[in-house]
């Protein structure tokens, strides 16, 4: 009796062409061994199960086959190609880095890189699942992975390309792998079941496709695991029933259901899904993946992304055409809101229940309006109620002629009759709409001539040949008079008089008790650099700032005195020469020097113990 081997080493690709769903690297990676332009490092990165390390291990066999065809392959008869597939080539080095991750590992993989190839042209090593290498064992590994002998070729292979350090990425030629299709899976699987003579519903092998999620090794093992269940054959319903899977069928029931607004039976449905063993967070996961079919299925040119069976592609396109995209979006909204929610519910099918209560009444709840606007969801609402107003009274606008008026000369002058403005109510209490005729125009061109009129006459008003001024008027000239009679003579600029105004101060500081402020305002030097423009002098920027704290009180004390708002002031930091000679410090070498032109027996010393001095 032969051993039995899993399809996923039995049928695994040998060369380049039998990659599936990774053409773009098959293709460049010939033309690199055709052209000879190969490099010293490879990073192959991707999802588990897509090809990774099977194409590292067919690119070491084809760069070492003594007989390459002309399309870049290896021609699986020379020793190096027997010795490969017998698994006793020397050439060829694998490492698990996940359980080989420490310095020590990389460093005896580096002191096998020195030895030359017995046969062969190149030494290829395979590191599989290197970012579980340590930070230090990547350290280790930068310079031999940079600077390689020439005979030496290494591939790593990583499923998280995140995890790598930069220099590693920067070192290494790299190439992204991508997740197979649907429709390449199923032909794949197609071909081994042909092979084996399984016979399978191609129904069926697009379910394991779907579980696999673009990982080919997975959908082989489920292949074998449901022929040994099924006895060597697949069909979709004992697919279904060995995944674990809900079949469709109940999903377009639940929504027709929802669609007749039918509770009682959608209820009854979930309940047979839950007595079958299916989970609630299973049912409104698939539920939200097949109402986004139907929502693809919508629009022909985004039906290519359905990724179901063929036989279920003509019912989704069926179901699409009934179903309102408004009623499909909210029941997303709804699915997903409760699929996050479900974790913290209690009763999780009462949970479910509730959401597919809600879905049984969206049709009744929202409608899609198609105005000016575009698409736009309405709710809608049982009752429309009339907005409550308060109770307004008619307001009457009256105008009479008054002999106080304008004169009838006067420009602007019309008389206007006496007008009234009705406004009523209706039973519920809403304001009933006016006739917009000639009779309202008139109306309201008599309120906006009578305001005019009123303000003028406020404004101009003749009462016993004595003009009446205005309110503004008033504070004006009010103004003006206080500051003519605050307006004294102006004093004359000098330094006398400055010091008189300073000290005057000084004594306000000395008041508010602020002994810092004094002593540094004391200290100041006046001067007087240009008319209306007064220099203080102080010693550091320290006295500066508190002068300049000062600012608003001070100037206004010195315009009052000299009743003078021209003037102005600036302080200038004036730092006193000794000061400054004071401050300046002298290196050790001068130093050295001031001391022996003081001690001349200093240097007779230095001199004669030979001394060497460290300036």
């Amino acid at each position: 009796m032969d051993k039995f081997i899993v399809s996923a080493r039995k049928y695994r690709p040998q060369n380049f062409n039998t990659v599936v769903g990774q053409s773009h690297i098959t293709t460049t990676l010939k033309n690199a061994i055709k052209n000879n332009q190969l490099a010293h490092a490879f990073l192959f990165c991707g999802p588990r199960g897509v090809g990774k390390t099977t194409c590292a291990r067919i690119l070491a066999k084809t760069i070492n086959c003594e007989n390459r065809t002309a399309d870049g392959e290896a021609c699986n008869t020379c020793n190096s190609c027997t010795s490969f597939d017998n698994g006793t080539s020397l050439n060829i080095h694998e490492l698990d880095a996940a359980s080989n991750n420490s310095v020590d590992d990389i460093r005896s993989l580096v002191d096998q890189v020195r030895f030359a190839p017995q046969a062969g042209a190149y030494k290829v090593y395979i590191v599989d699942e290197v970012h579980m290498l340590s930070s230090s064992a990547f350290n280790a590994f930068l310079k031999t992975l940079e600077e390689p002998p020439p005979f030496a070729i290494f591939i790593l292979a990583t499923t998280e390309k995140h995890k790598i350090i930069p220099t590693i990425l920067s070192r290494c030629q790299i190439f992204d792998f991508k997740r197979i299709t649907n429709h390449d899976t199923v032909e794949h699987l197609q071909e081994i079941c042909e092979k084996e003579e399984i016979i399978a519903d191609k129904g069926a092998l697009h379910v394991i496709s779907q579980k696999s999620e673009g990982c080919l090794r997975d959908a082989l093992s489920i292949l074998d695991k449901i022929v040994s269940f099924t006895n060597g054959e697949l069909n979709y319903t004992n697919t279904l029933e060995h995944l674990n899977i809900l079949d469709e069928d109940y999903y377009f029931k639940l929504i027709d259901c929802m669609q007749q607004q039918n509770i009682s039976d959608a209820i009854l449905m979930y309940d047979e899904i839950n007595r079958k063993g299916f989970e609630g967070d299973l049912v409104l996961n698939g539920f939200a993946e097949f109402i986004r079919n139907v929502l693809v299925s919508k629009d022909p040119k985004v039906a290519v992304l359905l990724e179901v069976a063929e036989n279920f592609k003509p019912r989704y396109l069926e179901t699409a055409k009934k179903i309102n995209p408004a009623w499909l979006i909210s029941a997303l909204n709804i699915l997903s809101e409760a699929e996050i929610n479900y974790k913290q519910a209690r009763n999780k099918k009462l949970h479910v229940e509730l959401s597919l209560i809600k879905l049984c009444y969206l049709q009744q709840a929202i409608e899609l309006v198609n105005d000016d606007n575009g698409l736009h969801k309405k709710k809608l609402i049982d009752k429309i109620k009339a907005v409550a107003f308060r109770t307004i009274t008619p307001i009457e606008l009256k105008e009479k002629l008054q002999a106080t008026s304008l004169p009838t000369g006067q420009a602007g002058y019309k008389p206007q009759a006496e007008n009234t403005l009705p406004v009523s109510e209706d039973n519920n209490g809403a304001l009933s709409s006016l006739d917009v005729g000639g009779e309202a125009k008139l109306i309201i061109e008599t309120e906006v001539k009578n305001i005019t009129t009123k303000a003028v006459a406020d404004n101009t008003r003749v009462a016993n040949g004595h003009s009446k001024i205005g309110v503004l008027d008033k504070i004006r000239k009010e103004v003006a008079s206080r500051h003519q009679s605050n307006t004294n003579v102006v004093k004359e600029l000098n330094e006398e008089e400055l010091y008189i105004a300073w000290g005057q101060y000084i004594e306000k500081l000395q008041k508010k008790n602020n002994p810092s402020a004094v002593s540094n305002f004391k200290s100041a030097i006046l001067k007087i650099a240009v008319p209306n423009c007064i220099e203080i002098g102080t010693e550091s920027k320290i006295h500066q700032s508190f002068i300049e704290n000062e600012r608003a009180a001070l100037i206004e004390h010195l315009q009052t005195h000299f009743s003078n708002r021209k003037l102005s002031y600036k302080v200038i930091v004036e730092e006193s020469a000794d000061k400054k000679s004071e401050e300046e410090h002298l290196t050790t070498k001068q130093q050295y020097l001031k001391m022996i032109e003081q001690y001349p027996l200093v240097k007779e010393l230095k001199d004669k113990l030979k001394l060497e001095l460290d300036y």
